[in-house]
């Protein structure tokens, strides 16, 4: 298990590289879930299985529908059409394809040798241990951090429907005169 640690855990810093590395946001974004996919693996193989299926859950899964929604209000037409063709080449998969196969051959080599059910150290991390040290000595930060996400949310809100500057000094150029 420890191997299938390690080996995840340098796949997950290659991966990162790629994303902070990378102009195409695609490709970008091809990473990044390869990198959410081997950490989700560090914490199953640390005894977290509870985390790392939210960490495949959450994070890659509500990326990759975002990424959808994006490209779908973007409605970029013909341009669009060659970009994708572009996107396509095997040239553009082979970086994130040949982490995912590393990250394959990891998870059936630990499924194979049978230490599936095993971790490093320590006791299994299940949802009712997260739910219990969450709401229970670990509240306080819960409640402020929820406070601190409703504040970006209602900043982010007021800043995206405050008028551009050029739409402020189109309206003090044109005053009407009573």
């Amino acid at each position: 298990m420890e191997i299938a640690f390690y080996l995840s855990g340098l796949v997950a810093v290659l991966a990162t590289l790629g994303v902070v590395t990378n102009t195409n946001p695609v490709h970008a974004l091809l990473y990044l879930i390869v990198s959410l996919i081997s950490v989700a693996l560090v914490f199953f193989a640390l005894g977290a299985p509870f985390a790392g299926a939210l960490e495949v859950i959450v994070y890659a899964g509500a990326i990759m529908v975002l990424f959808v929604f994006v490209v779908m209000m973007l409605n970029l037409g013909q341009q669009g059409v060659a970009q994708e063709r572009a996107w396509l080449s095997p040239r553009v998969w082979l970086g994130p394809a040949l982490l995912s196969a590393v990250l394959l051959v990891i998870l059936v080599a630990t499924l194979w040798s049978g230490e599936g059910g095993r971790m490093i150290t320590g006791e299994t991390l299940t949802a009712r241990a997260v739910g219990s040290l969450l709401f229970g000595p670990w509240l306080l930060v819960v409640e402020l951090a929820a406070m601190l996400l409703l504040a970006a949310l209602v900043t982010a809100s007021h800043v995206g429907r405050l008028p551009g500057p050029a739409a402020s000094s189109d309206r003090r150029d044109h005053k009407e005169v009573p």
